[in-house]
């Protein structure tokens, strides 16, 4: 099988496509792949570090309010139209796959014109505008949150759930909070907020950190790059607790999961994908800077069944916050009832379903 993924600009469309890969490797070890994204997003780096074969073409996304960068936008995507046809009659995939991102568009888009074999994935509950338009064109598309299904034509809809989910679900348990000098027999609460960390949160959690240094539980607080240093000097100025671990970043995120007892984080698509496959409870601070405020929608598929408490970030205070944990795992029986909600809706088997959904169509 000759596969061709497409899908960058976050995490979000990036650890999925990486994730669905690894699947079809463990069934079609001898499957060749070809990654098409942007030379500056954050796909050329994560791509290149799995040594996947890596193209580019040069696109940008539409600005939503009237712009001349749009009219730009439109010869760049009939540019990047023309550059993907080339790379698709040069590589001849079986089938090519975007998991969204505005770069996906004119790659997904050449395919389907070429009468090749088409999926988009939609990771999260309300669609970004590349794979909405993507829909008319394509043979099928896989979502992950049933509340998407509407935004596209219901003949070509698949719920297979998200292939990050599978690698969540498979990935070894590692004693990940030895390493970080944390003890592996207490409960432990990880706070993020995602590759650059959130504000709000952080701050939050600094407005009792004293209090926070009481408790029997620990802490494995991961604060974002840009804010570790500012973070760090705070915590310094109040004694360092020693139930803490601040991190300015943490990799395979996946590990670090199954080591937790509790998760306090934004609401997108490839974390709530990941708590659910594993059953982990979560506090979700949604944010309300992204697209149609889609990560509130994500956080309440979960918070509407029991499985997460959600929070919006204008409530959020740090007296709240450390409540609202204490309330979890300090309670046996809310832990045990939320870790259940968790994982009925979790799609452990969304890798396999993805793999299905590409054999039909090849």
């Amino acid at each position: 099988m000759k596969v061709i993924v497409s899908g960058g600009g976050t995490g979000g469309h990036i650890y999925p496509a990486l994730a669905l890969i690894k699947e079809i490797k463990k069934t079609e070890p001898n499957a060749e792949f070809l990654y098409i994204g942007t030379e500056k997003g954050l796909e050329s780096t994560l791509v290149k570090r799995e040594k996947i074969p890596f193209k580019t073409i040069n696109i940008t996304g539409f600005k939503r309010k009237l712009s001349l960068d749009n009219v730009k936008t439109i010869i760049r995507f009939f540019q990047g139209v023309s550059r993907s046809k080339q790379l698709i009659k040069e590589f001849k995939p079986d089938i090519v796959i975007g998991t969204g991102g505005y770069v996906c568009g004119p790659v997904v888009y050449a395919a389907a014109k070429l009468k090749i074999a088409t999926i988009v994935h939609e990771q999260n509950s309300v669609p970004g505008l590349t794979n909405k338009f993507l829909s008319k064109y394509v043979d099928k598309v896989a979502i992950s949150f049933k509340e998407s299904q509407s935004f596209f034509p219901k003949e070509k809809v698949v719920y297979t759930g998200n292939p990050r989910a599978t690698e969540a679900a498979i990935v070894a348990e590692k004693d990940r909070l030895t390493e970080m000098g944390l003890n592996r027999h207490k409960k432990t609460v990880l706070i993020v907020g995602g590759s650059r960390g959130a504000r709000p949160i952080n701050e939050a959690f600094l407005n009792v950190l004293k209090e926070a240094a009481t408790r029997d539980y620990q802490f494995l607080y991961v604060t974002g790059e840009v804010h570790y240093d500012n973070v760090m000097a705070k915590v310094e100025e109040q004694g360092n607790p020693a139930n803490m671990r601040i991190e300015p970043f943490i990799h395979n995120m996946p590990e670090v999961l199954k080591n937790v007892d509790l998760i306090v984080a934004r609401a997108g698509a490839t974390t709530l994908a990941e708590i659910t496959a594993i059953g982990l409870p979560s506090i979700l601070i949604p944010s309300p800077y992204v697209t149609n405020n889609h990560q509130e929608k994500n956080a309440r598929a979960l918070s509407d069944h029991g499985a997460a408490v959600l929070k919006l970030e204008k409530e959020m205070s740090g007296d709240i916050l450390l409540k609202e944990i204490d309330n979890i795992l300090l309670n046996e029986a809310n832990w045990q009832q939320m870790h259940k909600a968790a994982l009925k809706q979790g799609m452990p088997e969304a890798g396999k379903n993805m793999y299905e959904l590409m054999k039909q169509l090849t």
